[in-house]
């Protein structure tokens, strides 16, 4: 028996990265989505977003026939017997989860069923709460294909834990896959598919499943919260700098060092959303999570660091010139979605500070959030050019090779204020005025 053919409904962020990673592995892989425009644009072997290698990688399996895009979902089920759900899963405005794509998916898929003979396996890969595969994605799929599982079809949970940045290395070389299931046919399907990706396999129930990428999310926003809750600290403590504590702690075994890096606060499409998420549903069933519900309250508060630092260096903001360099959530991506850039930039403007911004990727993006409210920069230097404070909302490798002349020769006042801790303190300190978060001069 060959490999399994594949199918992937939701060609978003992660959807395409999954799928050009199988179909870079020689599996059959099909993509569907309903985005017209993009679907344009993946035919043409052209990703939707910013992802280091994916272009290259869609265009190579593109070449070789083992990618292939449609919009005609009937096409996607028939021509494969593994078909992935990859929607994704926004928050409603109480913070609980949004799951109309995923409804929208599972009865598309289920009508696709109702004319396939054959046994299909349904493997729910977007993020949801506990229970959400066992009883929403069965119930629609059942009602819409006539079906039963596990008699006519598998039924199965398998989350992504991808970086935005370094996606097609996470998928090459994942830390662990989970794959979640009841019967024993599912979980085989699944387990030869990753047969040949060398890491530990957690083989456990669907709800299980779905509750470890909840709290994984959620570990690391919780230890990022931590060293910016703790870099606030330092903030008021002469001599004290954040950086050095987060090594002092992170040497410790038991700690690590990862996810230490204190900074202006966390964003992207995926850690606000699931620990909002996961909050409102442990509500729900009658369980509150106090670390949970501080790590978004200790997050919502710390972009405010940088205007509170960004006054405390040049006063009133009225009619001053702010450079924002950095405005996706984090680099190599043109990711805004949840954003701290987007907090930062419109305190600047509610201040009545004329905001230049500048991203190497995310320009397009920022002109649907902000409009005319900014000026946009076409390069770094141009962002800096007149500015009397210029402030490091993302760590991107371009502004890490900026040098405090660069800021001195092209800035009316040289100001910096480093929300990413990406420049020597004292090099910087010692030639122009500079702020850091998390590090207090004696």
């Amino acid at each position: 028996m060959g490999k399994a053919k594949l199918s992937f409904f939701g060609l978003g962020y992660v959807g395409t990265v999954y799928s050009a990673g199988f179909a870079s592995k020689g599996f059959k892989v099909t993509g569907f989505d309903t985005d017209k425009d993009k679907l344009k644009m993946l035919d043409k072997g052209a990703p939707p977003i910013h992802e280091p290698g994916l272009e290259e990688l869609m265009r190579e399996c593109k070449a070789k026939g083992t990618l292939r895009i449609t919009d005609n979902p009937d096409d996607a089920v028939s021509n494969s017997d593994i078909t992935f759900i990859t929607v994704g899963t926004p928050s409603k405005e109480d913070g609980s989860i949004d799951l109309k794509h995923v409804v929208e998916a599972s009865n598309t898929i289920g009508g696709a069923l109702k004319g396939k003979g054959a046994w299909h396996l349904i493997v729910v890969k977007s993020t949801v709460t506990p229970g959400t595969t066992e009883k929403i994605v069965r119930r629609t799929v059942e009602k819409a294909s006539g079906k039963k599982t596990p008699e006519d079809y598998g039924l199965a949970v398998n989350p992504e834990f991808l970086r935005e940045g370094s996606a097609i290395e996470d998928f090459m070389k994942p830390d662990r896959i989970i794959i979640g299931a009841n019967d024993e046919k599912s979980r085989k399907m699944l387990e030869e598919i990753y047969s040949e990706f060398d890491c530990p396999k957690i083989l456990t129930n669907p709800k299980t499943a779905e509750l470890i990428k909840y709290v994984n999310n959620a570990f690391l926003a919780m230890k990022v919260s931590f060293i910016n809750m703790i870099a606030n600290l330092c903030q008021e403590i002469p001599g004290c700098d954040v950086d050095v504590v987060a090594r002092g702690i992170g040497l410790d075994r038991r700690i690590g060092e990862q996810f230490l890096r204190a900074g202006a606060g966390w964003g992207g499409s995926c850690l606000p959303k699931d620990l909002k998420a996961l909050k409102n549903f442990s509500r729900k069933i009658g369980v509150n999570l106090p670390l949970i519900e501080a790590t978004l309250k200790i997050n919502d508060k710390q972009p405010l660091t940088m205007i509170k630092l960004t006054k405390k260096k040049i006063g009133n903001l009225k009619n001053r010139r702010v450079a924002v360099l950095g405005l996706s959530f984090k680099p190599d991506t043109d990711d805004m979605r949840e954003a701290v850039s987007i907090k930062i930039v419109n305190k600047l403007i509610d201040e009545g500070a004329e905001v230049t911004v500048y991203d190497p990727a995310a320009m397009k993006n920022a002109k649907k959030i902000f409009q005319e409210k900014v000026i946009y920069a076409p390069s770094t230097i141009e962002c800096l050019k007149d500015a009397e404070c210029a402030l490091i909302v993302t760590e991107w490798s371009e502004f890490k090779e900026l040098t405090p002349e660069d800021f001195i020769e092209h800035m009316k006042n040289p100001v910096v204020i480093d929300g990413r801790r990406i420049f020597n303190p004292e090099t910087y300190a010692s030639k122009l005025e500079f702020e850091a978060i998390g590090l207090r001069a004696e």
